[in-house]
């Protein structure tokens, strides 16, 4: 039985200013800091360096840092994902066991949408005994409303997130609800995502990021979407209609 601490690390979007106290402290409390990467055609390090460690090198020394495989780009072969996920989770029990704190670096937050909730689920069966636990980060909804001054919710509104890759119906369907709309991961499908928006009204308000704190950054209306993919982790806020003044929704 493992009595060492698996810590899922949320570091925020990208800039490197958003990852929390706490967060920075559990990184550097850590004995080991874990970051994923996307593997090459052969299964291998593509050897490109991701926002997760590209946040956590601005805290911790390199040599601190274990890149891990993860098949983060794999969609298609159940199998190569699997077979991925079993050697990530392997090489993350080979440093539970050699180490009593191993931390893990997501983007966002490690409990929407990331990776670190099948690692943990790997790890809890592998490794009976393993405590997990996990520190908030600030997610990219927050922070292209903090950027674009989109409100995200107003009084009694609901919020809706919607991954576009679960299918641009899912979207149009949230769109024709009453509430706040964020839409994730919808570069690749930017065009079908766009005409949800013009169908149910709601283009003129929203608006979309990418790269947000990164020297990259693009931050635009909705209204000027083409139809041109844009980068996969792109996100997309499409505001509540409020047409009741203010403190109209309480």
């Amino acid at each position: 039985m493992s009595s060492s601490r698996l810590i899922g690390v949320g570091v925020g979007p990208g800039d490197p200013e958003l990852v929390t106290v706490k967060g920075v402290n559990a990184l550097r409390e850590a004995d080991v800091v874990v970051v994923p990467v996307m593997a090459a055609s052969d299964g291998k390090d593509g050897g490109e360096r991701g926002r997760a460690e590209a946040t956590v090198l601005h805290y911790v020394p390199e040599e601190k840092v274990v890149r891990v495989v993860f098949a983060l780009n794999e969609r298609t072969d159940r199998a190569r994902r699997e077979a991925a996920w079993d050697a990530a989770g392997e090489r993350v029990a080979e440093l539970l066991g050699q180490h009593g704190a191993v931390a893990f670096a997501t983007i966002g937050d490690p409990n929407v949408y990331s990776t670190f909730t099948y690692l943990a689920q790997t790890i809890g069966e592998a490794v009976p005994g393993t405590v997990i636990e996990t520190v908030p980060g600030i997610t990219a909804m927050q922070d292209l409303a903090a950027r674009s001054g989109a409100v995200l919710t107003e009084g009694t509104e609901p919020l809706t997130l919607v991954p576009v890759t679960a299918g641009a119906t899912v979207l149009k369907e949230a769109l024709s609800g009453p509430g706040t709309v964020v839409a994730y991961k919808f570069g690749r499908q930017a065009g079908e995502v766009a005409e949800a928006l013009r169908e149910t009204g709601r283009i003129e308000d929203a608006v979309w990021g990418s790269a947000l704190g990164l020297t990259e950054e693009s931050i635009r209306s909705a209204a000027d979407l083409d139809g041109s993919p844009l980068p996969y982790l792109s996100t997309l806020i499409a505001p509540a209609r409020r047409d009741g003044g203010r403190g109209g929704k309480l």
